[in-house]
């Protein structure tokens, strides 16, 4: 129903900043609440941050809130995520994921779709 696929990671040195990015097809963007989660090997695959259909609301997890910032642009189904002040804590494989909800949620159970994932790796 609708596919999406991430894209901009690499590799960048600590203090530095990074934007992914996800391409949407299928079904408009603006159906769905998207969200960012990133899995850090061995660990659990985390929120890090949500927006609203129309962009009027975002929320972030508590370790990235004044350094990410979530954006999007419905007429091109396009989703952002703009990392600054990185720390090698970020690193991860960074997902990008839709929802059907009505609130902004926190959970991976409460997305429907999900990209393949870019990698982000934070030197320092």
């Amino acid at each position: 129903q609708v596919q999406l696929v991430e894209s901009g990671g690499g590799l960048v040195q600590a203090g530095g900043s990074l934007r992914l990015s996800c391409a949407a097809s299928g079904r408009a963007l603006s159906r769905y609440v998207m969200g960012w989660f990133r899995q850090a090997p061995g660990k659990e695959r985390d929120f890090v941050a949500a927006i609203s259909r129309n962009g009027g609301s975002t929320d972030y997890a508590e370790s990235v809130k004044g350094r990410f910032t979530i954006s999007r642009d419905n007429p091109k189904n396009t989703v952002h995520l703009q990392m600054n002040s990185l720390s090698p804590e970020d690193t991860a494989v960074y997902y990008c994921a839709a929802s059907s909800a009505y609130f902004l949620p926190r959970t991976t159970g409460e997305y429907n779709y999900w990209g393949q994932g870019t990698q982000v790796t934070v030197s320092s």
